[in-house]
């Protein structure tokens, strides 16, 4: 309704002592946002609306999260906690400087639906002055009754004071109220405290408004739209209700979800055109997935942005600050994190890139790492556009390697290497032939003078006294080959003395 201005409080001030948490309650996520964002994302923006949120003391957390979300957002503080009217009209100032539409939604309930807020407006435009958001329960028990004399709402009535009759009714007070500006002060301001907790209570402006000869409406929503979250319990239970939604409007823009059951995706996920998301698949906030991309299963992704035709996983990590360019290859066991690559490039499997760029076309093999962290900080590495990083490389940043170069597996590199070169680090490979079956004889005659079975599995050795020498038992090591023994490996090559001079000819 652009030619009518609003302003929307939401109430944010509870202290969620039931959730058993530091974390305020309204800053508890569902779908990778806070319950506040939630809410604060359905209100009314552009021209003419305001936004104010009505937080407790000392919560400049919440203050904070919803400036976030919704820059203009003016912050009022309810000092005492004395009912939802009194925190209603914390807002005072913003409502006394005068607009069309007063919205006044709760921080508690993220499932609220900027439709459902622009519908209770049209009842304001037809002359109502107080609209109340009503739901039919499945077990109305606890919740207030909406009660209605055909198309006015005459009363709200707290289950206590109900008759049986009352209680009989379904439909059940939201909470959600809209009232028409030029009456809204007038109304909040009459509502007393003469109840047991001698506090303010929203729902007595229909009541009042309808003492005042004005008109007081009900719209209808879902019982699931208007949860509140006051346990983790029903923090987990809107969890799944937002699940289910999230899927099936991705299902409905023709994303291929093959068990939504076991996906998870955050609220502000973005897809483009035949998406593929395979089973067991946890998408966080900020992910945008370009055309034809395919998430395999087992992937976790977060802030991260996933080109055209890329494949991801199975079983990989991509964390924030990823940037997959087209047709991109993340196989299993990858983590990426804050990295781009660009297109073409491809990590297979058993990999980490951190802290980098990957120019396109490059290939990473499995077992390369960046060495991004010192200890103290975090150091960037660049890969040029068609390089080879051979199997089982660590490059140890702050490093660049050069368009086109090779690096040979099982490399340490520790400096820039240039565009085209071959760079290796690896010590030279020794070959001592015949060393493995000397090592195996060598210890096989070991076990043999312990007195363990032989091959032939005849015990050798036992029964046999040790040999004296001088009166002193002589106990041969079973690590000590015989004299005769070939040479140990550790030796140096024939033709050198120990000292690795070549040795002098011995005469007979």
């Amino acid at each position: 309704m652009p030619d009518k201005s609003s302003l929307t409080i939401v109430l944010a001030a509870g202290e969620g002592t039931r959730m058993r948490s530091r974390l305020p309650k309204v800053l508890h996520p569902v779908a990778g946002q806070s319950l506040l964002a939630h809410v604060v994302g359905a209100a009314p923006k552009g021209r003419g609306t305001s936004l104010a949120v009505v937080v407790g003391p000392d919560r400049q957390d919440v203050s904070d999260e919803a400036r976030r979300v919704r820059a203009d957002t003016e912050i009022f503080v309810q000092t005492d906690r004395l009912g939802t009217a009194h925190a209603v009209l914390a807002a005072r100032a913003a409502i006394a400087r005068g607009v069309d539409h007063i919205l006044i939604a709760f921080g508690d309930t993220p499932l609220i639906s900027a439709s459902t807020l622009e519908r209770m407006r049209k009842p304001l435009n037809d002359g109502a002055a107080v609209v109340v958001l009503g739901f039919r329960a499945v077990d109305p028990t606890g919740y207030g009754r909406l009660l209605l004399n055909g198309d006015r709402l005459i009363a709200i009535r707290e289950e206590a004071d109900a008759s049986d009759a009352e209680r009989r009714v379904n439909l059940c007070n939201a909470g959600v109220m809209a009232l028409d500006g030029k009456t809204a002060l007038k109304i909040l301001d009459r509502i007393g405290n003469a109840n047991k907790k001698s506090e303010y209570y929203l729902p007595d402006a229909v009541a009042i408004a309808n003492e005042l000869g004005l008109k007081a409406m009900a719209i209808e929503t879902s019982e699931d739209e208007v949860r509140g979250i006051n346990t983790k319990a029903q923090l987990a239970e809107a969890e799944q209700v937002m699940q289910t939604r999230l899927c099936q409007q991705a299902l409905d823009a023709g994303v291929t979800i093959i068990a939504p059951e076991t996906v998870f995706l955050a609220a502000d996920t973005r897809f483009g055109n035949d998406v593929v998301i395979e089973p067991f698949v946890v998408i966080g906030p900020g992910v945008t997935i370009g055309d034809g991309a395919v998430i395999h299963s087992f992937s976790h992704i977060a802030n991260a942005s996933i080109g055209r035709n890329v494949s991801v996983g199975p079983y990989a990590r991509l964390r924030p600050g990823t940037s997959l360019g087209d047709g991109v290859r993340i196989g299993n066991f990858v983590e990426v994190k804050a990295a781009t690559l660009g297109a073409g490039a491809k990590a297979n499997h058993l990999a980490y890139i951190g802290d980098s760029s990957v120019g396109e076309n490059a290939n990473i093999g499995a077992g390369t790492i960046t060495c991004n962290y010192d200890g103290f900080n975090k150091h960037r590495t660049e890969i040029g556009a068609g390089a080879f990083i051979g199997t089982n490389s660590s490059l140890v940043a702050p490093v660049k390697i050069g368009a086109g170069a090779y690096i040979g597996s099982g490399s340490v590199i520790t400096r820039n290497v240039p565009d085209d070169a071959l760079a290796l680090e690896r010590s030279e490979q020794a070959m001592r032939p015949g060393w493995a079956r000397r090592f195996r004889e060598m210890k096989q005659s070991g076990k043999a003078r312990t007195g363990v079975k032989s091959e032939t599995g005849v015990k050798s050795g036992m029964g046999k006294k040790p040999a004296e020498t001088n009166g002193k038992t002589k106990i041969k090591s079973a690590a000590t080959p015989a004299k005769k023994a070939n040479k140990s490996p550790s030796k140096k090559p024939a033709g050198k003395s120990a000292s690795g001079k070549p040795a002098r000819k011995r005469t007979k």
